[in-house]
């Protein structure tokens, strides 16, 4: 990590060792950008198909949420201060893929000759150099007052019948505030230690995650996508812990949001799936993590090789999770009640292979940060349905925020 700082371009994916039945590979490192894609919304998923089957090799790269535009009749009119294009991919110069004790370098041909130079500088790197650390003032772009309006106006859409769920987020952010990326990346890894964390660096542009949830994986011709919906903090007392865990497994405010995103899932599968395959693998499972313990579903699908891994994509997002049901309305009230364009949070980021195989993780759990700007963002929200008690449901976000204030050492 401290080596591949000097690029101006990578990705790091790493699992954390967290043992998922749908792992391929324990940790991915892509640098440096052979040929890429970045546009905003006008016909992305078409130039992405396009860009894909010219290069016909790994692309690295995300969807922003604002794709959504691309789909559907949409707008995103809100602010914007991080300033990430709708969507970014390339295709690297060198790859590293490590599985258990083996790691595995797939590099450009022109490149080949630099792997013993780069393995010896990797073993003699240096910890990159740091900004001094400073104390970082996050301000919430929403008050507890005006949270409480929204989260009201929410609930009237919901008792009117307009949608049954939404995912209502607000952000917390630093202005004029400079960071060293990989400081607070490394920070934010060990407080939550999740199975999708990524660092992605695009110029002056990061992504730091820590992400607990799968947005979609194609694993030959079968599709796996495992949302995540309900949320309870971790206690340190073993037995209490467990009783937290067992409570959201029996929550049934907890287990309505997730089977609504379940329901929601498995008909955006369908648009795509051979007739009959799409199924419930597992149901509100709970899954613990460092930070929290969340219910997981995972549904499944099978789908044709005649289907563009671009298309399957499209027509799952954005998703569930992220906006809630039905799809079109809930992300109309979404654009309506939040103050700030979601960007890249919220979107996917992931990879394709060449064999048209692809997993993308959902971004959230996450800090932006645009260097140029000195800005320095993360979101948190959560399902509301009609069962949602407001205190309950802003109590949650704190609880979210609480990595990504701790990673940031931020007063």
């Amino acid at each position: 990590m401290n080596w591949v700082q000097q690029f101006d371009v990578f990705i790091w994916l790493d699992n954390n060792d967290y043992q998922q039945k749908y792992s391929s590979y324990d940790a991915i490192l892509a640098i440096d950008v052979n040929k890429d894609i970045s546009c905003d919304c006008k016909d992305a998923f078409n130039k992405l198909k396009t860009f894909r089957k010219d290069i016909d090799d790994y692309v690295f790269g995300y969807f922003g949420y604002d794709l959504k535009n691309d789909i559907e009749n949409l707008q995103s009119d809100n602010y914007d201060r991080l300033e990430f294009s709708d969507m970014f991919f390339f295709q690297p110069k060198k790859i590293f893929f490590l599985k258990d004790n083996t790691l595995k370098l797939a590099y450009l041909s022109k490149y080949e000759s630099e792997i013993e130079s780069d393995l010896n500088n990797i073993q003699n790197a240096t910890s990159f150099s740091r900004t001094n650390s400073q104390e970082i003032n996050i301000k919430q772009r929403v008050s507890k007052k005006e949270y409480t309006n929204k989260l009201e106006n929410i609930l009237n859409y919901i008792h009117r019948g307009d949608i049954y769920e939404v995912n209502f987020c607000q952000e917390f952010y630093a202005e004029r505030t400079s960071i060293e990326p990989l400081e607070i990346y490394t920070n934010l890894n060990k407080i939550s230690s999740p199975p999708f964390a990524t660092f992605l660096k695009i110029n002056d542009k990061f992504l730091l995650s820590a992400s607990p949830e799968r947005f979609v994986k194609k694993q030959g011709g079968k599709i796996i996508s495992q949302p995540i919906k309900g949320t309870a903090r971790r206690l340190q007392n073993k037995e209490d812990d467990q009783k937290l865990a067992d409570q959201l497994f029996h929550d049934p405010k907890e287990r309505v949001e997730n089977i609504m995103i379940v329901d929601l899932v498995r008909n955006d599968l369908s648009k795509t799936a051979i007739k009959d395959s799409v199924k419930v693998e597992e149901l509100c499972k709970v899954y613990t993590f460092k930070q929290v313990h969340q219910l997981v579903s995972t549904v499944v699908s099978k789908v044709s090789d005649s289907k563009d891994p671009v298309d399957i994509i499209k027509s799952l997002f954005p998703m569930g999770s992220m906006t809630g049901a039905p799809k079109i309305s809930a992300m109309e009230i979404i654009e309506e009640q939040e103050e700030t364009k979601r960007g890249l949070y919220s979107g996917a980021v992931g990879y394709f292979t060449p064999e048209d195989n692809f997993d993308f993780n959902v971004v959230i759990r996450s800090i932006l940060y645009n260097q140029t700007k000195q800005y320095v963002s993360f979101s948190v929200g959560g399902a509301i349905t009609a069962q949602s008690n407001i205190e309950n449901e802003y109590d949650e976000c704190l609880l979210k925020a609480d990595a990504m204030k701790s990673a940031l050492k931020a007063i």
